[in-house]
């Protein structure tokens, strides 16, 4: 089940969220969300649903033996254990494939393997789990003695498939003691639409440019059509992933919890470090918590630790060769700004930085695009005006009868809006307060209307 379908939105949600605020006291609150999330999850994979299960029992138990051997080999073979057990099964059904096809094209073999189905979420749950297990072990979590309440903070539906990662910490308290009044109900509405509206009117709208430019021969892609693809990919995936976060945020409000936030205009950054601070600052937090200062961050082969955390990146989202080289490819950017760029950076014009940052991230999202390392080749060719036979016809068409989204992309991935509405709010608050609702409204029901008339509603970070 998504957010964004008509059984969620007609079904789901309304029902849970009835049920929920029926009840005052915490406890049948806790178990009502815990039993909507387990639902949301089963929906569409009765049967994985007890991987993670199973994950979440690893992580809990885990957890208790931190505490009780604490200071001693028992909890350092029971954080090991935990994470041995949940990164395995993470490897398993995430990587098994790619393994055993890179043996194959190695060595000849022919080991035929049909492939595991891919626990929706896996990536995300994962790491929630093994982030409270480390935080326990280190400390800085206190032990959660029920398994129930545990279960709750790893299958919580709204970041549960796609994230925002959230760790123990940051909601542990909102767990047990948490209240929703109307003003954080009123910003889940915001947040939510908010969400709604860049992935259903924008995100699924670029995408289909997307499918009709990158989807096709590339032998006939022109190198206007091949930029133009990819810069609307880079719409796409911002406004799919940033829109499911900015829901996840908006539903987390309606049930009390205060999730961070995990987007912040990437694509206003005038390097690719501040791109890192600003793109997906879960993932970005959590390998820089629990793999890039414990490795010696920047006091110790430093170098080296980024080479680390981009290959680990890179393969986290995907098992496949291009990820891997998406990762390292930004590990290599980052190199050069750290013992290059920075060096006299600030003396650049900021206008310069700009384009330099989302030029490199254009080529970012190229390798990470194309699965097919042929069909990159192919497309490379086409961009840099090396296919002869690439016609503009198809972009043309595409570029002037989306003329008004690509606009639309372009102002809505920048704090423009967020700036006037700002200024509207502190010059006429009657107005604002007229409008805010009438916008809430409006994007709602052609939403809703899209999600009545069309089939295209992908969610891109439901296979990492």
């Amino acid at each position: 089940m998504v957010f964004s379908s008509l059984l969620s939105l007609g079904l789901f949600l309304p029902i849970t969220l009835g049920l929920y605020f029926l009840n005052k006291n915490i406890t049948w609150r806790n178990i009502i969300l815990l039993i909507a999330s387990l639902i949301f999850y089963a929906w569409g994979e009765p049967i994985l649903v007890l991987n993670m299960l199973f994950s979440a029992f690893v992580g809990y138990i885990a957890g208790f033996g931190v505490k009780k051997w604490r200071g001693k080999l028992g909890a350092k073979l029971s954080l090991i254990g935990a994470i041995v057990i949940d990164i395995g099964l993470l490897g398993v059904f995430k990587y098994t494939g790619f393994f055993v096809s890179n043996i194959n094209a190695l060595f000849g073999f022919g080991i035929e393997f049909g492939g595991f189905a891919l626990p929706l979420g896996i990536s995300f749950y994962t790491f929630q789990i093994l982030s409270y297990v480390i935080d326990a072990y280190r400390g800085e979590a206190k032990l959660q003695r029920s398994y129930y309440k545990f279960l709750l903070y790893v299958t919580m539906f709204p970041q549960l498939v796609a994230g925002p990662i959230v760790r123990y910490v940051d909601i542990e308290k909102q767990i047990n003691h948490r209240t929703t009044t109307l003003k954080d109900f009123e910003y889940g509405v915001i947040r939510f639409t908010q969400g709604m509206f860049k992935k259903i009117i924008l995100a699924n709208s670029a995408g289909k440019v997307v499918d009709a430019l990158l989807g096709t021969d590339m032998t006939n892609l022109s190198s206007f059509g091949a930029w133009l693809g990819i810069i609307m990919y880079a719409f796409q995936i911002y406004f799919d992933f940033s829109g499911y976060s900015d829901m996840a945020i908006g539903l987390g409000h309606f049930f009390g919890f205060k999730f961070k936030e995990n987007f912040d205009y990437p694509y206003m950054s005038k390097s690719i470090t501040e791109f890192w601070r600003r793109w997906h600052m879960s993932l970005g937090t959590f390998f820089r918590d629990y793999v890039y200062i414990p490795l010696g961050g920047n006091r110790r082969h430093q170098l080296l630790n980024i080479f680390v955390v981009w290959f680990l990146t890179g393969f986290w989202h995907g098992a496949s060769w291009n990820f891997i080289l998406w990762g390292l490819y930004y590990g290599l950017w980052l190199i050069i700004e750290k013992k290059f760029l920075f060096k006299f950076w600030e003396k650049v014009p900021a206008f310069i930085r700009l384009i330099y940052s989302n030029l490199i991230v254009l080529g970012g999202w190229m390798l990470f695009y194309f699965t097919d390392l042929g069909r990159l080749k192919e497309y490379l060719l086409a961009a840099f005006g090396q296919n002869p036979r690439g016609m503009n016809i198809m972009a043309e068409y595409q570029a002037l009868s989306n003329i008004w989204l690509i606009i639309l992309l372009f102002i809505c991935s920048t704090p423009l809006i967020r700036f006037i509405a700002r200024k509207i709010r502190k010059k006429n608050s009657a107005l604002y307060s007229v409008l805010l609702p009438v916008s809430i409204i409006a994007v709602f029901l052609v939403c809703f209307t899209l999600l009545v008339k069309d089939t295209y509603n992908p969610f891109l970070y439901f296979r990492f």
